[in-house]
This record gives structure tokens, sequence and C-alpha cells, in this order.
């Protein structure tokens, strides 16, 4: 809604991005041996928040 005072929130999210996509291999996350998934939250307020896994097979 407008007038929360979060814009600077909006901007970072959109600087990141909002999707991820990471192959696997032999059933694992293949991922870089210092890389992770993480979620950041830039909002000025606690909120309930989803998070949508989506796996694609062969």
């Amino acid at each position: 809604a407008w007038g929360e005072g979060n814009g600077y929130s909006h901007v970072r999210a959109s600087l990141l991005g909002a999707s991820l996509v990471v192959p696997f291999n032999n059933k694992k996350l293949a991922l870089g041996t210092w890389q992770q998934i993480v979620v950041v939250d830039f909002d000025n307020r606690p909120r309930s928040r989803q998070i949508l896994l989506q796996i694609m097979g062969e």
C-alpha cells in the first residue's frame, strides 16, 4: 500500500530478482563450493510470505 515508507525495499528486491533456476546433478543441487540459496526479505515490517518451489524432471 502507498505510504508505508518501504520504497527502498522494492528497489532492492528488483535488483536481486524474484526467481532462481538451479540444476540438479545426481539428485543434489548443483551449487559451487561457496554457493548457497538464501531468502532475503527487505521489507521494513514482518509479513507472512510464501515460497513456491517448482521441480521439473526429464
